[in-house]
């Protein structure tokens, strides 16, 4: 008996390699090589959605007055709210309305009339965390009725008592300038009355002028001893061109 042979046409091309070439069937080492390809382009993807994400949230924009803000995107047709804020100063309390989309650097600007600190004198902590100039109140959560807390700068506490001293310092100088003044003032009046004396020919004791002349380098000394700056440093010269 003769075997039963099965012919085969060998011009059909193998279906399994046909698919291998037309890329639906990917042997084990090309199918992970596809799959690691896929997501790394995924990832790339991904990475630059996030990259540009960041780029729009960090976008600046330089306002008229020099003050560098958030860029955000204009929108006419909705009118910003007014909000009351409540601003906490150490014992006193403030209440001030402002625009939501205002920056805290123009919050600063309202408070330094209710609490003459100049903006740069102040810092502003919302959610516990102190707020940049540039920062929108909105885009920070601020809603109304919101509690913000108002503190003076460390550093303007420094230079406001050094200021007040110094001006404490200048007054005390003007104040013994005007005394010698005054006094310089009293003995000139004696001076004009010993010279109408003389002119007149009548003698004038000698203890008399020795004495006034005395007096008078006694306050020219008095006067050299002052400490002056500022205004008072201008006066005490002034005041020193009369002894000469």
């Amino acid at each position: 008996m003769v075997p039963h042979r099965h012919s085969y046409n060998t011009t059909q091309p193998n279906l399994f390699v046909s698919a291998e070439r037309n890329g639906l069937i990917v042997p084990g080492d090309k199918m992970i090589k596809k799959r690691l390809n896929f997501g790394q382009r995924l990832n790339e993807s991904t990475e630059t959605a996030t990259t540009s994400s960041m780029d729009e949230k960090i976008e600046w924009e330089m306002r008229p007055g020099g003050m560098l803000v958030q860029k955000r995107a204009a929108n006419p047709d909705s009118p910003a709210p007014i909000l009351r804020l409540r601003v906490a100063y150490g014992a006193v309390r403030y209440e001030i309305s402002v625009c939501s989309q205002a920056t805290f650097g123009e919050l600063k600007k309202l408070l330094t009339a209710e609490t003459r600190l100049l903006p740069a004198d102040q810092r502003i902590i919302f959610r516990g965390k102190e707020r940049e100039n540039g920062e929108y109140l909105d885009i920070c959560g601020v809603k109304e009725g919101s509690k913000v807390i108002l503190i003076e700068d460390p550093s303007s506490i420094v230079r406001r008592a050094i200021e007040m001293r110094r001006n404490a310092k200048i007054q005390t100088a003007h104040r013994r300038i005007n005394d010698v003044s005054m006094e310089v003032d009293r003995l000139a009046e004696q001076v004009t009355t010993i010279e109408k004396s003389i002119g007149n020919g009548k003698k004038v004791a000698e203890v008399q002028i020795t004495t006034l002349i005395e007096m008078l380098m006694r306050q020219a000394v008095k006067l050299d001893s002052i400490s002056a700056e500022g205004d008072a440093f201008a006066q005490k010269n002034l005041q020193e061109s009369n002894f000469c």
